[in-house]
């Protein structure tokens, strides 16, 4: 993507004024970059849920998006420390329905709506876990602030800055066991960070570096496919027979062994303070290395060596083992991400919001070999896939009037621009080490943008009664659409080029509050929603290694219809909530594949006519309960998502959705034995789902399989003196194997430090 106005206004405006943001709580010398009252009217018209740093004292934190992960309705697919396809789930969105959550931090946006479902999993690594000093996950598209694509909810992160002179550094050991099929090994990482923060007058200025390097357990687990009897056939032992997913016997051969994460991040902010006004300048880079080199296979030959690819006999049985399923591949991205936030007060009633954002694919290049280097027929041949041209720039600006023409009428308005472009090659290569791209197999790509005005009213009508009430316009385009259709005949790679779209809707918002007593609340909020489609949905089309992808340009956007029933209790130290909801979506986009012979499979993106989700949440967060110095975050959550219509395959009408457990529940438990010495204790819970629509994937425990899972945690740390603290943890304590297609990873430990002066 070329450089665009947006990042030389960035540039050029890095030093206007800015406001001082709030304190965040139990942080000593620390200033949000933001304000969440005043800027924010989310909160008021559905159910929000904070967090505070005393509120991740019993979480092991390796990485940022782990700092969410025991909040309500929400799942974090992430499979391995340092795993890049750490997808999110909130609510009716499951953890491959990606465009249908956001997540920002300080305004910056890290959703990641180019592609979804593995691919889609916003970019976490754009902000470091050691800089945040608050997270808002706020539920369903209640406020008119925020588009379609907070279906499920939006995560909102604010960081902080020192406000005189401070150095930090924090580091981590990670090890795990994982043992299931034919892997059984120890794996490991760390993790160092160093920040730099500093103020001058009213100028603030922060810098930090993130090194991250992990081994995971293996990802896939590769099964035959049976094959008539062949006299040429090579005689092994070592396959591993078990059921799939579906419940039927397969053969198991070989998996994909360690893969080796590199992530190097660096991170500036820079900061200035002018009367009522301030400025946040934040410039995130990535640096980002995948390996996945030593793929293992279980089959042995009567001469003792390792087989890699062909026809096969064991135990009379005859199977066929493709070539390209143990080939290796690596991976690097680089990104940049550049934001600026403006923050005011025009005057005492009247406060400015302004953000603009630019985020670039600097590099997105896979190589895969065509064979396992061991395979006799190995050479350099293989594949490379590129992405270039591919990001996005947003901006938005936002106004807030109190007591708006009455006292207690509060008045919010503001507009927003979102561009996104990807563009995908594919590529057959003569050296896939060298990168080599040889001729085109495939290509595709295009652009979308939305822009979008929206205003709100948020109205105390007494000390007992709020209503607020408000719409958001947005108008969404497509063009510079294309796809592979090649024609063989002719000499160039052929592209078929699709005819723009333009698309208008209005989401109407309404929500109405009662306060029976101080203690008690009762709110009902209703919201409609229009999700768009985004590139990949619209133009996605390749040939790649075992996995073929089919373009719908045609797509309409999700129409959702959102109910939220809240009656909460305040407490002394917490609260007690419980809210019931409904999520009704039509013409819900759903990646949509089938599996071929040998394993290839064919994906498009098809609507379902009709999906139903109702859910029911308890959450308790309490300080000090029951004993002092014993904190508590609870949840319980039940959720019933069904497929009401689907006129193009009515068999599924009735099924569940999937990645959908129907429970999920979360414990944090935390007791200070002293200031200075904590101890903690979690819980996750889930139970088991479907991972496909038509729901025949009831096996459990296996490769493929969507499992229950019940991951027990501990945690203690020490403040050893005013500068060093160190902590050893456990996550899942009973070493548990669940898939989440993917497995989850083993029994975990960690060992970690953290030094400020």
């Amino acid at each position: 993507m070329t450089t665009t106005k947006i990042s030389i206004a960035v540039l050029m405006t890095a030093l206007l004024p800015v406001k001082a943001g709030a304190q965040a709580p139990a942080v000593e010398e620390i200033t949000v970059w933001g304000t969440q009252d005043g800027g924010s009217s989310a909160e008021r018209v559905g159910p929000t849920s904070v967090l505070n740093p005393q509120d991740l004292t019993s979480i092991n934190v390796a990485t940022t998006e782990d700092v969410v992960k025991y909040e309500p309705s929400l799942v974090i697919r992430r499979r391995f420390i340092g795993d890049s396809n750490g997808t999110l789930g909130i609510r009716s969105a499951n953890m491959f329905q990606t465009s249908r959550s956001m997540v920002f931090a300080d305004g910056v946006p890290l959703h990641y709506l180019l592609q979804s479902r593995w691919s889609g999993a916003p970019r976490w690594t754009m902000v470091s876990a050691s800089e945040i000093a608050r997270v808002d996950v706020i539920y369903g598209p209640f406020s008119a602030e925020y588009s379609g694509n907070a279906m499920g909810g939006v995560v909102n992160i604010e960081t902080a800055i020192p406000q005189e002179r401070q150095v930090h550094v924090d580091g981590s050991f990670f090890s795990q066991s994982f043992n299931d099929y034919g892997f059984d090994d120890d794996v490991s990482g760390y993790k160092g960070f160093a920040s730099y923060g500093d103020k001058f007058g009213d100028l603030s200025v922060y810098l930090s570096y993130n090194h991250l390097e992990n081994d995971s357990q293996p990802q896939s687990f590769y099964y035959a496919g049976n094959s008539a009897a062949d006299t040429t056939a090579t005689s092994v032992t070592g396959g591993i027979l078990g059921a799939d997913s579906q419940d039927v016997e397969r053969l198991y051969f070989g998996d994909t062994g360690v893969i080796n994460t590199t992530t190097d991040n660096l991170k500036f902010k820079t900061g200035y303070e002018f009367g009522r006004f301030s400025t946040l300048l934040n410039v995130a880079y990535e640096d980002r290395h995948s390996d996945t080199g030593r793929a293992n296979s279980y089959l042995t030959t009567a001469r003792g060596e390792s087989f890699w690819g062909g026809t096969i006999e064991q135990d009379g049985q005859y199977y066929s083992v493709p070539s390209n399923r143990l080939n290796v591949s690596s991976a690097d991205r680089r990104s940049l991400s550049l934001g600026l936030r403006l923050l005011g007060e025009l005057t005492e009633q009247t406060t400015l919001e302004a953000n603009v954002s630019q985020f670039d694919i600097l590099e997105d290049v896979t190589r895969s070999s065509a064979t396992n280097p061991m395979h006799p027929d190995y050479n350099l041949t293989g594949q490379v896939a590129d992405y270039d041209d591919t990001g996005w720039q947003t901006a938005d600006v936002k106004l807030s009037v109190n007591d708006f023409v009455v006292p207690g009428l509060d008045f919010i308005t503001g507009a927003r621009y979102e561009a996104y472009e990807l563009n995908y090659d594919v590529y057959a290569s003569d050296n896939y080490l060298a990168s080599s791209k040889d001729a085109y197999t495939s290509r595709s790509g295009g652009r979308t943008d939305i822009a979008a005005v929206f205003a709100q009213f948020n109205w105390q009508l007494s000390e007992q009664w709020d209503v607020s009430f408000g719409g958001r316009y947005e108008d969404w385009r497509s063009d510079g659409g294309y796809y592979s259709n090649d024609d063989a005949a002719t000499p160039e790679f052929d592209l078929e080029k699709v005819p723009g779209n333009d698309i208008a809707r209005f989401s109407p918002k309404f929500s109405l509050g009662y306060s029976p007593a101080p203690q008690w609340q009762l709110r009902y909020s209703i919201g409609q929603a229009y999700r768009f489609a985004i590139v990949e949905e619209l133009f996605s089309q390749y040939e790649a290694y075992n996995s073929v992808s089919e373009a719908n340009p045609e797509l309409k956007p999700e129409d959702g219809l959102h109910q939220n029933l809240m009656l909460q209790r305040e407490l002394d130290n917490g609260y007690l909530r419980v809210n019931i909801y409904q999520d009704d979506i039509d013409d819900s986009i759903e990646s949509q594949a089938t599996t071929l012979p040998g394993g290839t499979s064919i994906r498009t993106f098809i609507p379902i006519d009709s999906v139903r989700t109702r859910g029911v949440e308890f959450i308790a967060n309490a300080y000090n309960l029951w004993l002092e110095n014993l904190d508590v975050r609870f949840n319980l959550a039940y959720t019933d998502a069904e497929i009401r219509r689907n006129a193009a395959d009515p068999s599924i009408e009735g099924n569940q959705v999937p990645r959908m457990p129907k429970w999920r529940g979360n414990l944090l438990a935390t007791y200070h034995l002293s200031d200075k010495w904590d101890v903690g204790g979690s819980v996750q819970y889930a139970s088991n789902s479907y991972g496909r629509l038509d729901n025949t994937d009831t096996a459990d425990n296996v490769y493929g399989a969507q499992d229950g899972y019940t991951r027990l945690g501990l945690k203690s740390s020490y403040q050893f003196s005013k500068h060093f603290k160190a902590g050893v943890g456990i996550d899942n304590l009973t070493n548990e194997i669940a898939y989440v297609a993917h497995p989850w990873p083993g029994r975990t430990l960690y060992v970690n430090f953290s030094y400020d002066w």
